[in-house]
Order: structure tokens, then sequence, then C-alpha cells
């Protein structure tokens, strides 16, 4: 397909044919290459690595889904504060908002776990047969020993990678220790591990999730599957950073002898370099697409090309289409781009507060609704109820429960002392008693407090103290 130039960069419609033949990527050097193999690979690395932080004698990022807790550094978090999670979504949601305003689908090209795992597959494809021209012969040769035993050899790679990653997703919930510490030896010779049922299914789901979707998915996850690329088109506008084709410079396209340039072609050779290098198999010349991630390897081809027959670099480039087609300069700082940056910036600042702000203890008192209240053998008003302690620190502490001083009111406890161990929980029953000749008739406000024995965290919650039953 020839483009012609027109007042705005051409869109082209995605290609919803799923059976179309399998995208085998030419793997090249370039600028932004070196970027994105270094982005890619030290997210994955981070990725492998975290569960193997420790932090104060325990797995630094944990999500002890069983338990309940969940651990991040010096943090613990419980069920109650999973508003917590919410408010992550939604920094990440405008994050995301943001930097596509600005730059486009640069977390397709360089960040998506989808692109990561994809790039790493294709590679191993690579390195068994050979660069792109090769891959091709390959998928079309008749099937004998030797593409037997290459197509085995890719196989198990992908399946020794996808398991790595399974366990490795699996570990951020069961603990390093759980899934590498229970493997006992089958007969004395094959080490077997003792998982429990959902370590199993899950371990399964994520292996055959990865193995699928980069082994045979790849591509068609963002093109079919991945709504991102479907509601980029609301986020771009004239102003967002683009990979595109510079139609009034390569137009007409053709080929021609090195160190030629005739005047009636422009300065793309066609060469289908920009073509042979897209991981998701696009003609970015065209224009516009949906399919297109953003990874630039084009920009870098094209860029190579351009140096070996003698002609200006950035035939293909990051632009806008204000540059591009208005011959305007771009405006970063607008409207829609502040608008984001303003919420995450009052997102961020409110999660900064919340958890400087937060006390890792928390208490919670049920007062007991078949008696609001009673009158002991002593004569004195009795108050019961049940105060849920729940230590949040990653140590223990010990705490103890006091009453607000209150002429006519004084606190019965079963314990004096309450130990609690890093997250763990305890229902402790209280009782308040008062004189009912010094307490007003009605209902009293009364405060209890859980303090630590060291004296580092120290909590407060108010409840009421009624004289009459219901």
């Amino acid at each position: 397909m020839s483009a012609q130039p027109s007042n705005k960069i051409p869109v082209v419609e995605v290609d919803l044919n799923a059976n179309k033949k399998r995208v085998h990527p030419r793997f090249i050097t370039g600028f932004y290459q070196n970027i994105r193999v270094i982005s890619m690979y030290a997210l994955l690395a981070l990725f492998l690595i975290l569960p193997w932080i420790r932090y104060n004698g325990r797995q630094a990022i944990w999500f002890d889904v069983p338990s309940q807790h969940y651990y991040i550094f010096g943090m613990t978090f419980l069920t109650q504060d999973f508003y917590f999670l919410a408010v992550f979504a939604l920094i990440a949601a405008f994050a995301l908002f943001m930097v596509t305003v600005y730059a486009g689908r640069v977390w397709c090209g360089y960040a998506c776990p989808q692109t990561i795992w994809t790039h790493m597959f294709q590679y191993v494809e690579k390195i068994v047969i050979g660069d792109r021209n090769k891959r091709i012969k390959f998928d079309k040769e008749p099937m004998n020993a030797k593409k037997v035993f290459k197509r085995f050899l890719i196989y198990f790679i992908w399946f020794v990678f996808s398991m790595i990653t399974a366990m490795t997703f699996v570990s951020y919930v069961s603990g390093t220790e759980a899934l590498y510490g229970s493997w006992q030896m089958l007969g004395g010779v094959i080490p077997f591990p003792e998982w429990s049922t959902w370590i199993w299914v899950s371990i399964f789901i994520f292996a055959f999730s990865t193995y699928v979707n980069a082994g045979y998915m790849r591509e068609q996850m963002c093109i079919q599957i991945c709504p991102y690329g479907r509601f980029q088109s609301v986020m771009f506008d004239k102003d967002t950073l683009i990979v595109s084709y510079d139609y009034e410079r390569g137009e007409p396209r053709g080929a021609r002898k090195k160190g030629t340039h005739p005047e009636n072609l422009g300065d793309c050779i066609d060469c289908t370099m920009c073509v042979q290098v897209c991981p998701t198999g696009i003609d970015i010349r065209d224009g516009l697409q949906v399919a297109c991630i953003q990874c630039a390897a084009c920009v870098d081809a094209c860029n190579d090309v351009m140096d070996k027959v003698g002609y200006p670099r950035g035939l293909i480039r990051y632009t806008t289409e204000r540059q591009l087609v208005e011959k305007e300069p771009s405006r970063v700082l607008r409207p829609r781009f502040f608008a984001y940056l303003t919420l995450l910036a009052v997102l961020c600042g409110g999660v900064v507060y919340a958890l400087t702000d937060r006390v890792p203890l928390e208490i919670d008192i049920r007062r007991d609704r078949n008696q609001l209240s009673s009158l002991n053998q002593q004569g004195m008003i009795e108050n019961s109820y049940i105060v849920k302690l729940t230590n949040k620190t990653q140590s223990a502490h010990t705490y103890k429960i006091s009453l607000e001083p209150q002429d006519g009111l004084s606190l019965g406890v079963r314990f004096n002392d309450v130990p609690l161990e890093a997250g763990e929980s305890f229902d402790m029953p209280v009782s308040i008693y008062g004189d009912p000749e010094v307490i007003e008739f009605g209902q009293t406000p009364i405060t209890l407090t859980v303090a630590s024995e060291d004296g580092k965290y120290n909590v407060s919650k108010q409840n009421i103290f009624t004289t009459q039953g219901q």
C-alpha cells in the first residue's frame, strides 16, 4: 500500500483475522532497541529477584492470602486495608493515562509483561533456529527428525521459562520458604515438593497462561484481546508522541541504486525492513494502527538503512501529528496532561499522608448486643465489650488496655498484658463498671486506649457506656 499525504496521519483499521501467518520479527540493535531491551529485562530481573529479598527476617513483599496478611517491606496490611489497593490501582491507571497522553503506547513497547515474555520466547526461537528468514523457512519445511528435535528443544525451554515464571508469581503469595522449602526426596532419588492443592493449581494456571500467551498468542494478545490498544484513541491528540512515517519525504517509495536519489522517488527505498522488525507484523507506512506498540524497532531499522544509502535519518521517527502534518511545534504543556498530573499528585499525596500517618495497631470495640447493661452483685452497673486488637507491625509486641479516667467509671480486664505476634489479632473481653450514685443516667461517652508496652504505638477509640438495659 502506497500512502498519500493528507491533512492528518491516516488511521488503519485492525485486521481481525487471527489465523494469519505467524510473525517472525528480525532482531536488530539501535538506540531505541538498546533502551527497550535494558528496560524489559531489568523489569524481568526485578520480578524474579523481589521474592528473595528479606526485611526484618521475613520476605519483603509477601501477599499471604491464606492468612490475609500482606507484607510490603516494613508495612503490614490486612483485608480491611484493601482500600489502599483501590487507590494504588487508580494511581497506576492515571499514571498510564498521563504517559499515554504525552508519549503514546511506550508502556506496551518497553515495559508490558506480554511484550517482555514474547520477546524472550521469540529470542529462544532465534537462538535455536536462526534469524527471521531461517525461522520462516523452518515453518515451511516438512517434518523430519531435525525439525522435531528443534521444536522439542524450543518447547522445553519455553516450559522451563513458564515454570520459573509461575513459581515466581506463586512465591509472592505462598512465600519462598513454603514454596522452595517443602521438597522431599521421593524414593531417595527424585526431589518432590509437598505443596498444597492451591499451589499446584496456581502454578499450573500461571505456567499454562505464560506458555500460551508468549508462545502462541503473542501479538494477538495486543491486537485482539488487550483493551489498552482499543481505548488509546480516546487519549491520543495532535501532540501525543507516536511512531510515524514521514509521507511527504518518503513517497513515492521505490528501489534505486546505492548512492543515487531519483527525482521522481522519495527517500523510502521500499526495503520493508520496518515491516520485518515489527513484533506485531504491521507496516508503519500505512498509518497509525491499533497493533502498533511503539517499540520503535522500525525507527532503528529505518535509520540504519538511511545511514547505508546516505540519506538523513528520521524517515520513521517519534513525532506528533502537529509536527508531522501541520508543521508546528508540539504543545507539551496542555490541559489534558495537567489534569492527569494534578489527579496523580493528589492521589499520591493522599497515599503518602495515609501511610505516614498510619499507626500499625488497630482496635475495634463491639458491645454485647444481647444486654447493653446489667447490675452486678456489688451494685455496680456493668457494660460488656469485646475489644479486638490487631498488631499490624512486623514484630511481636505486648499491649495494655486502659480507660480514660472518668468519675464513677472503672475498667475490668481479664488480662493486664496482651502479647501479640506480628500480624496477630485477639478478641479481648472487657467490662466497664459504673457507680450508679456518681454517673449520670443515660449514655456516657467513654474512651479506651491500647498502648504497646514499649510506648511506640498508641491508639484510642470511643464508645458508649449506658446505664439502662434495652
